[in-house]
């Protein structure tokens, strides 16, 4: 289409497409770069839009990736359970993690596999536009969505197809069985309470060196030195690493006349032998420098020291408790023995701590 002004003048415009054909010779030329909407291309039917049987095949594909996901779940918790860790052999605890993490990943690819196969091979394939508002549509809208979402649940077949629909629920179910088994399992299976306050050590227990378990005789323990300690059969334990965790010891002697004794603990010491807990009253860590001139105990985390001459309080650092203290005497043979457990719970903060 052209506007002609004067005619051969030059001064005519013509607006058209891609071609120029038909323009006056000495029209203007204005191009336009819209594209027309080709519109949607035919739709490619696939074998089980037209063939019943290989339809029904590929909606049991379905189900088996669903079925997988159920079974390898359920799988994965059968494995926590069996196979518990806390063995001694960390190559036993790397294949037992290996088995577990293999089921829970087996069980996700298995439901999204599963999911993308029904989205391919079953759900409507056609192209769609759909027009999107930054705005609450009017109830006439509203109703238009929800029967555009019943529309979607009549292509996708989920109500129609009971043996995919049920299967996917079996495994939306499954899969966060082995996530909640594995968080269950981080809880002790006893009172934290009872957990946390009492240690493997009672009286009687002999004092054996770290990690050897050998019993440790007074006369063995001389000035200024120090030995690691754990109470007599904690290497045969089952559950050996989390008592070890909360029973480690520091054994120290000193001259008796150095030491500043509560009324109450006269007898937690032998012959200027203490012993106190290896934990730090901080945050956990190993309490294990031990300085012979000063008898201070030094965290290496954070530098928390503490005074052994006076029952172990705290003179610098973070930590705000003194260390607990292991009462000790001898046995009949000379070897030295513990006289009860801590008498308070070892460790950081605790909630029912008696002591302050």
């Amino acid at each position: 289409m052209a506007d002609e002004g004067s005619a051969g003048t030059g001064t005519a415009v013509s607006t058209t497409g891609h071609s120029a054909e038909g323009a006056h010779p000495g029209s203007a030329i204005v191009r336009s770069d819209r594209v027309e909407n080709p519109g949607f291309e035919p739709e490619h039917l696939r074998v089980a839009d037209v063939d019943p049987a290989r339809e029904k095949q590929q909606e049991r594909r379905v189900a088996a990736w669903f079925v997988l996901a159920i079974v390898t779940a359920v799988l994965a918790v059968a494995s926590y359970v069996a196979f518990p860790l806390g063995t001694t052999d960390p190559s036993v605890n790397r294949w037992i993690t290996f088995l577990f993490g293999f089921f829970i990943a087996v069980s996700l690819l298995a439901t999204g596999f599963g999911a993308v196969h029904w989205s391919k091979s079953l759900m409507a394939g056609h192209d769609m536009i759909e027009m999107r508002h930054g705005t609450r549509g009017s109830e006439e809208t509203r109703a238009k969505a929800a029967e555009v979402f019943k529309l979607g649940d009549e292509e996708s077949g989920f109500s129609r197809r009971k043996l995919i629909r049920n299967s996917l629920i079996g495994a939306l179910v499954a899969f966060p069985l082995p996530g909640i088994v594995i968080f269950r399992g981080l809880a002790p299976k006893e009172d934290p309470n009872d957990v946390l306050r009492h240690t493997m050590w009672k009286q009687g227990m002999r004092l054996t060196r770290d990690p050897s378990g050998t019993p440790i005789k007074a006369s063995e323990v001389t000035l200024g030195s120090a030995f690691h300690v754990i109470p007599e059969g904690l290497n045969d334990a089952e559950d050996r690493l989390e008592e070890k965790a909360k029973a480690a010891v520091l054994l120290m002697r000193l001259k008796p006349e150095d030491l500043h004794v509560s009324p109450d603990r006269a007898d937690w010491n032998y012959d200027g032998i203490v012993a106190y807990s290896k934990i730090c009253t901080h945050v956990g860590c190993p309490v294990a420098l031990y300085e012979q001139q000063t008898h201070h105990l030094l965290c290496p985390c954070h530098q928390s020291q503490f005074d052994i001459t006076r029952e172990a309080e705290v003179i610098f650092g973070p930590a705000k408790r003194p260390l607990p203290q292991l009462p000790i005497t001898i046995d009949s043979e000379g070897y030295l023995v513990a006289r009860s457990d801590f008498h308070e719970p070892v460790g950081p903060s605790f909630w029912e701590r008696e002591h302050s």
